[in-house]
């Protein structure tokens, strides 16, 4: 009996699908385990190969949680609001609603194919107003709410009016930069002053602010969707501008958010990545006069207090508020030109960026402590989002400012005596002071608190913590995103009933921006004239709180019952890329912890263990062009009639190509081609499916392209040979293989092994297609132990022996410790060795084949579901029981030998671990192959060194 995977493969999944057998309920005696991918967007290229490697190790996961006796819960939906999505509808001439809808098609089409445990009866959709109802209903909640500090978590801000209304802003001294007010001001107050200071404590509250906005996209890009100033989606200019926008006030929760991190199961360097973007530091702000004014004063933020009379200039953000003011008359062109410079920047850029940058206001401010004058630049290195957005430079301490002040030669303060060479800074707390007043010979960890003391007591500053978090943008002016459900009236947000939700996105015939700076929304009379927002939720909206729609799905009455969350609690296991790990992981957390605060949910932290899975590249091939120089019309013919040189000549000189490409110019354009220069070769990507190896076919690639269709080729050998690189499979890069290919010719089970034999699931790895033979080979094997291609059945009832069993139960061992602890490749490697050990026993036995099934189930689900059938047995292999190792056939009671004779190895023997020196002589003497290389010579001595070897002395 053949192994025909195709059909065996489709079967099982339409079996499974009639028999609904993933789905899982919410009522349950088993122990749960929430098994979670972070969910895609929908994109309309699809799959390819290195897409559902998480999802292949979740799935995994999932099912050996199944076999072990847990109710577990794995669903799948789609991010389907967003930038790409609407990107790709544009570019297309299509509605993102429509195109949405075939990605997901198609999307769900591969997912099946590759037989994944999803349970579908929970698909969500981010796009579908059943879902986004709640969104919009979450953020209302976050909209009638404020973060109260002296109980650490949100409440509701009707408790913040009855404070008002009571006592004033005396409770909420300090809070945000609004006036102080009495219960009886507040209650005289218009009602746009009194939300005008709620909109000051909401935690998505309405503002300005200074944003990445990419007119050709039309919408505001966060930071980490800007490269280099541009857009990561199509490349387009990206500059600063100010704009309203809705944020969330994600700042208050920056402290819960680092002390979450020792709650979970996160690697080290994603809590290091996570700890860094919010950048708590513990300082002080200090006021600096103008050197002109008493009552002007320019604040900044240091964390190094003691280093205050080692400031030799001091730098200010472009966006500074106080730069017009600082600006003299004869600096103004300067200070204009240097920020229109910095607008195209993105803050990652201007954090990253090795250039020295800066620009000097032509004003000075003074020393608190000794009056020093002291010059003010703006450079792009500091940001208006952080401390004050000033710093004060001290150069001998800090590398950055010692760069700056020496290549705007500033003199430096030396005030860390020996600990200062010259030629670097020393960020040191280590050195006694020097240079500095009342501080001189004092050790600066103690000077720290000793000028935050004087500071207070001069009311000149004070101690402060700082953070590098900003509050989260929580709109775009785009269409394809949830709509606000806020309504403007007189300059004042309104939120919408609850009853009125989900407020459904309406249908546009274009996408344009609206005016001003608005979104496509602002366009429709119809929208406009209700005075509806016009902005959208960004795509992190939907994908904050997915986890928590799995668990509750269709429940028309709120977004998730508190006894669905209760049951299934935290997200046991979350896999996906990095790509996601700051933003995505941040938001949803502060999101869990907003929901705890209002009793919603009952945990504080969403995932508890997270696996970031690695990129599997591609190995991208290039053809290479030759570039010339010529007339008009020889360079038309370039393009016409292109000539592509292989690549082990590419590195040639090229005077030696010079005289064999023009004769093959020649005869390919039928023209002289004595006043041609070769200037340059170029690489371009080719199609790998072009490719065998690295040998081009050379016919298929003419037909690939129509401008490649009369291309001449500079052969090797007759053949025509492509360059290569790993580098990140794209489309862009024709370096993508679909799946579906695979799956067709290998096999789902193949398709899935295969890609976790490629490597540790966190690495990266590039992708060869040319290995999944070998994994292949390995089913065929794991077939044949069931059935003969001739004989068929060869399966028997006879009792397994003991070398069976002992094979069997190291296989359990070790698979189970490796998919426990999401080793997957070595469980691969495992479950290859197990079936060739079996093989070499030639071991039919229906008591161990039937285990072997169940340990590579979660591998391989779809054969191994036939041959448990095969079996006899009745139910599905996936509700069968995961078997459970026993020690005694663990103990190794014999070793296997090296034999050596003078020192080379002859032979091996297995030796039971109890022989003395006597028994072991007799057995190595007795054997044939000692005996063969002795020929005769009785040995001098035998050596037996337990546990290691034997070596005979002839």
């Amino acid at each position: 009996m053949e192994y025909s995977f195709n059909a065996i493969e489709k079967k099982w999944q339409e079996k499974w699908k009639a028999d609904r057998i993933y789905e899982v309920s919410n009522l349950s005696t088993r122990p749960k385990c929430y098994v979670l991918d972070m969910f895609p967007y929908p994109s309309g290229t699809g799959l390819h190969v290195g897409h559902p490697l998480g999802y292949i190790a979740s799935d995994i996961y999932a099912r050996y949680k199944r076999l072990k006796g847990f109710n577990v819960l794995h669903p799948m939906g789609y991010d389907a609001f967003g930038l790409p999505a609407e990107q790709y509808a544009i570019d297309h001439g299509i509605h993102p609603a429509t195109s949405t809808k075939q990605n997901i098609s198609n999307f769900r089409e591969q997912l099946d194919r590759i037989g994944f445990s999803f349970d579908w009866s929970r698909e969500v959709n981010t796009a579908e107003p059943g879902y986004y109802k709640w969104t919009q209903w979450i953020f209302l909640q976050l909209f009638n709410s404020w973060y109260n500090r002296q109980k650490a978590r949100a409440r509701p801000i009707s408790e913040l009016i009855a404070a008002f209304d009571k006592e004033g802003s005396i409770s909420v001294a300090g809070y945000r930069p609004i006036p102080a007010f009495t219960a009886d001001e507040w209650k005289a107050y218009s009602e746009k002053q009194q939300q005008d200071i709620l909109m000051e404590f909401r935690l998505a509250y309405c503002g300005f602010g200074e944003v990445n906005w990419c007119e050709a996209l039309g919408t505001v890009l966060a930071n980490d969707e800007v490269i280099n100033g541009f857009s990561e989606r199509g490349g387009y200019p990206v500059v600063k501008r100010k704009l309203r926008q809705w944020y969330l006030r994600i700042t208050e929760y920056a402290d819960r958010l680092l002390e979450g991190l020792d709650k979970v199961a996160f690697s080290d360097a994603m809590k290091e990545m996570q700890s860094n973007w919010i950048g708590k530091s513990y300082g002080a702000e200090i006021d600096f006069n103008f050197a002109t004014s008493d009552t002007k004063k320019l604040r900044v933020y240091t964390t190094r207090p003691d280093t205050i009379f080692g400031v030799d200039f001091m730098v200010v953000a472009p966006e500074h508020e106080l730069i017009p003011v600082l600006t003299t008359a004869a600096e103004k062109i300067s200070v204009e030109e240097y920020i229109n410079y910095v607008k195209s920047r993105s803050e990652r850029e201007r954090l990253a960026e090795k250039k020295i940058t800066g620009c000097f206001t032509g004003s000075y401010v003074l020393n608190p402590f000794n009056q020093r004058q002291i010059p003010v630049w703006i450079s792009e290195y500091v940001l208006a989002g952080y401390g004050t957005g000033a710093i004060m430079a001290v150069p001998c301490g800090d590398e950055r400012d010692f760069k700056f002040a020496q290549h705007f030669n500033i003199p430096i303060t030396n005030i860390i005596g020996s600990h200062f060479n010259g030629q670097e800074a020393n960020p040191t707390k280590d050195a006694r002071l020097e240079n500095s007043d009342f501080l001189n010979g004092l050790p600066m960890r103690e000077a720290i608190s000793l000028v935050n003391k004087k500071l207070e007591e001069l009311k000149i500053g004070n101690p402060r913590v700082n953070y590098k978090i900003r509050d989260a943008a929580f709109s775009r002016q785009r269409y394809w995103g949830e709509p606000f459900p806020i309504k403007w009236e007189n300059g004042i947000a309104y939120p919408l009933d609850e009853k009125d939700l989900p407020l459904e996105l309406p249908k546009v015939e274009t996408y344009k921006p609206g005016p001003d700076g608005q979104g496509p929304l602002a366009n429709l009379e119809e929208w406009t004239s209700k005075h509806l927002e016009t902005n959208t939720m960004p795509g992190y909206a939907g994908s904050s709180w997915y986890y928590l729609r799995y668990m509750d799905p269709h429940n028309n009455e709120t977004f998730c019952s508190r006894a669905a969350s209760d049951y299934w609690n935290q997200v046991d296991l979350y896999i996906g890329g990095t790509e996601h790990a700051v933003g995505h992981l941040l938001y949803s957390r502060m999101w869990a912890k907003f929901l705890f605060d209002l009793d919603l949910i009952g945990f504080d932290e969403p995932y508890i263990k997270l696996v970031n899975q690695g990129m599997i590249q591609g190995s991208s091939r290039f053809v290479y062009r030759i570039e010339i120089d010529g007339s008009d019309e020889m360079e038309t013919l370039a393009k016409q009639k292109p000539i592509f040189i292989s690549a082990g000549l590419r590195n040639k000189p090229l005077p030696e190509l010079q005289e064999e490409i023009k004769y093959i110019l020649r005869k390919s354009w039928g023209t002289e081609t004595e006043k041609i220069q070769i200037v340059s070769i170029s690489s371009l990507h080719v199609d790998v499916g072009l490719v065998d190896g690295s040998e081009l076919d050379i016919t298929a690639f003419k037909s690939w392209r129509p401008e490649y269709a009369q291309s001449s080729f500079v052969l090797e050998n007759g053949k025509y040979y492509c360059g290569s690189e790993v580098e990140k499979m794209s489309k862009s890069k024709f370096n993508t293989v679909n799946p579906n290919d695979l799956v067709e010719k290998y096999g789902a089970d193949t398709f899935r092994m295969y890609e976790m034999f490629l490597g540790p699931v966190e690495q990266s790895k590039p992708w060869d297609t040319k290995g999944i033979e070998g994994v292949h080979r390995f089913l065929r094997k794991l077939w044949r132990l069931f059935f003969d291609e001739t004989k068929g059945k060869v399966w028997t009832s006879e009792k397994a022996t003991d070398a069976e069993w002992k094979i069997l139960h190291k296989a359990i061992k070790k698979l189970d410790d490796d998919t426990d602890r999401f080793s997957f490749n070595t469980a691969v490697s495992a479950s290859m060795i197990t079936v060739n050990e079996l093989g070499e026993l030639k071991t039919h036995k229906k008591e161990i084949l039937e285990k072997l099934l169940i340990l590579l189930t979660p591998y391989a689900p779809h054969i191994c579901e036939e041959l448990w059938h095969e079996l006899g047995n009745e139910g599905s292999v996936l509700n069968a029981s995961y078997p459970v190792y026993d020690e005694k056939y663990l103990i190794e009671s014999a070793k296997l030998y090296p034999v050596a004779i003078n020192g080379k190895t002859r032979t091996e023997l297995n030796i039971s671990l109890d022989a003395n020196q006597q028994q072991v002589e007799e057995m190595v003497l007795a054997d044939e192959s000692v005996k063969k290389w002795l020929n005769g010579n009785s040995p001098k001595k035998v050596i037996y060194v337990k546990n290691k070897m034997i070596n005979i002395v002839v």
